[in-house]
């Protein structure tokens, strides 16, 4: 059997735990040199004479080695190879002309790394570590009779033009000076910069400074900049990042309409009503988070977002998962009439020349309401004044409650160490918050080293196990993969039955908050000029509001239960805008 040994370096610290591996590894008691410390004075194993006991993983008090017994279709020499004991990648997924390939995987997974290779970014060594790079050659030999073949082969032949859209687009503002229109004019092969302009919205902010655009025009920017370079062949990491809903459906057509007989598509989404609309085939990727990963075969889109879901590869006879999730189809919650926590009448506040309405609302026991709209139309804003860190200049809230309130925007600069941050957390509510938000690997990190993902289920932790009546989360998902969603929202629904408390969740993940809610606040207005909350609604009532406004219909999936878009102007969509019904329960 295949065995790799993955050794996270900066959590190994031999002189705190006194060399505890080394000495307890029974392949070094015999003499042999399984596993000693390195130049770096780092840990390093020898995978060859590793017996897979386990000792030295179950022993390691920092959580730094895993030892993985690779299922026996993976004997085979790793695609990519992060130094010894390093990282893994085995197969590839391979765009496909004519169609928008999607990737759908954890987080660490390697899903970003399969397409740095694929786009020519990153040269893989194919597990020859200490080499450098492998040359094109060595890419069609090893994928001698697939399909990856015929593309190296394109590629070498530069048959194949590339442009690529990275994952972290926030760093374009630190190392782009200059205006949007500047920057774009640039990178604008096509002399296509007007029509691509009109296309994604980006007018208003043309002659706006890189450094002061938001995320999400940030966003559309680089995807602006991807389509704008002449190619044949275009990746996109994580393109709805930072976007609302309807501005998710826009690019999501966008890209769909790039794919035709002459140009390939492949996307990374984690949001998986976006991901199902514009992909037409998927491949899962699967492994242990930052230790392998595993590209699957390509299947449609429906079917491979149902075997995700169920964490089950039958034609491969693998499980990725000990789990399914699962989603329910739910009659109307009845509105709850006792219990009244808190309400709020007749507020308004002016934010420099936007103006918020929220008419007025109740909030009952034990309700997990989701909040709705597009950006820039007061969500924020209405949650800081019941969290009752904002003002509101008329109106008020009329029962004052205990608040535990997660902004937005999450501080990064605290040298805390996250046991510290989360101790609340760890003492009183481990089983129901820190073990399924998977924390403990973090204790010892500082919150300035935390990836985005990992800073926000620590600062969900540290909201949800504040004592409190009514808990505001502000975007939640953000920088979560599909998995890590899933579970906040069960973790955010557990702590508020245990506690008989009540939440908010703002956020733009349809799927997300379908899971999550039993109530919808809907924000109305016209972005950066008004916005008026209404509700909270059951959730047939508010995503039927909400949906006419982006004229689209839901239905739920037969096999799964999840919503799913029904395609514009199909029997499904006519049927349901004839009848009232655009979101089925």
């Amino acid at each position: 059997m295949a065995r790799i040994a993955v050794v996270d370096k900066p959590k190994c610290n031999h002189v705190k735990c006194g060399d505890l591996c080394i000495k307890l590894c029974p392949v070094n008691r015999t003499g042999k040199d399984c596993i000693v410390l390195g130049e770096d004075q780092k840990i390093v194993i020898d995978e060859k004479l590793c017996t897979g006991c386990g000792i030295c993983v179950n022993r390691c008090p920092f959580g730094a080695i895993s030892i993985i017994n690779l299922p026996e279709e993976l004997e085979t020499k790793p695609i990519h190879q992060y130094g010894r004991n390093g990282f893994h990648l085995y197969n590839l997924p391979v765009p496909k002309f004519g169609s928008v390939v999607g990737i759908v995987g954890r987080n660490g997974i390697g899903k970003s790394t399969a397409i740095k290779i694929l786009a020519g970014m990153l040269k893989p060594n194919l597990g020859d570590w200490e080499k450098n790079e492998s040359s094109w050659d060595d890419l069609i030999a090893y994928f001698k009779g697939t399909e990856a073949q015929a593309f190296f082969e394109k590629v070498k032949a530069r048959d194949i033009s590339i442009s690529y859209k990275p994952q972290q687009v926030d760093l374009i503002a630190k190392t782009q000076k200059g205006t949007v229109r500047e920057l774009l004019s640039k990178v604008d092969e096509k002399n296509e910069l007007e029509k691509i302009t009109k296309e994604l919205e980006l007018d208003k902010f043309m002659d706006t400074e890189i450094a002061k655009v938001s995320g999400g025009e940030l966003q559309r920017v680089a995807i602006a900049a991807t389509v704008l370079k002449k190619a044949n062949v275009y990746f996109f990491d994580e393109p709805t990042s930072y976007l609302d809903i309807k501005q998710r459906l826009k690019v999501s057509k966008f890209i769909r309409g790039l794919a035709d007989d002459k140009t390939a598509v492949m996307v990374i989404e984690h949001d998986l009503i976006i991901l199902d609309y514009m992909a037409d085939l998927v491949h899962l990727m699967y492994g242990k988070e930052s230790c392998y990963g595993i590209a699957s075969q390509t299947k449609s889109t429906r079917a491979g977002i149902n075997i995700y879901l169920s964490g089950y590869m039958r034609e491969e006879n693998i499980r990725f998962r000990d789990h399914p999730i699962r989603f329910e189809a739910r009659e109307p919650l009845k509105k709850i009439e006792t219990n009244l926590m808190t309400s709020w009448r007749d507020i308004e506040a002016k934010l420099g020349n936007f103006k918020l309405e929220a008419p007025e609302g109740d909030i009952y026991k034990n309700q997990v309401i989701g909040i709705l709209g597009a950006n820039g139309i007061g969500k924020t804003s209405f949650v800081k004044i019941l969290a009752g860190v904002a003002d509101s200049d008329k109106g008020k809230v009329t029962e004052k409650v205990k608040v535990s309130y997660k902004p937005q925007y999450i501080d990064t600069n605290s040298e805390e160490l996250v046991m510290n941050a989360i101790k609340d957390a760890i003492q009183k509510h481990d089983a129901v918050i820190v073990k399924p938000l998977g924390l403990k690997p973090l204790f010892t990190k500082k919150i300035n080293q935390l990836s985005g993902g990992e800073l926000q289920r620590v600062a969900i932790a540290q909201c949800l196990s504040k004592e409190a009546e009514l808990y505001l989360l502000d975007e939640p998902s953000a920088y979560l993969d599909v998995e890590q969603r899933l579970k906040v929202s069960k973790v955010i629904r557990d702590v508020m039955e245990q506690k008989q408390a009540s939440a908010l969740v703002v956020d733009h993940d349809i799927l997300f908050i379908d899971y999550l809610s039993n109530s919808l606040i809907v924000f109305d207005g016209e972005p950066a000029v008004h916005g008026t909350a209404k509700g909270p609604f059951d959730m047939a009532a508010g995503m039927n509001m909400f949906l006419s406004d982006i004229n689209i219909t839901f239905r739920r999936d037969e096999e799964t239960k999840r919503p799913r878009t029904n395609k514009p102007d199909s029997v499904m969509d006519r049927k349901q805008k004839t009848e009232g019904k655009l979101y089925y329960i």
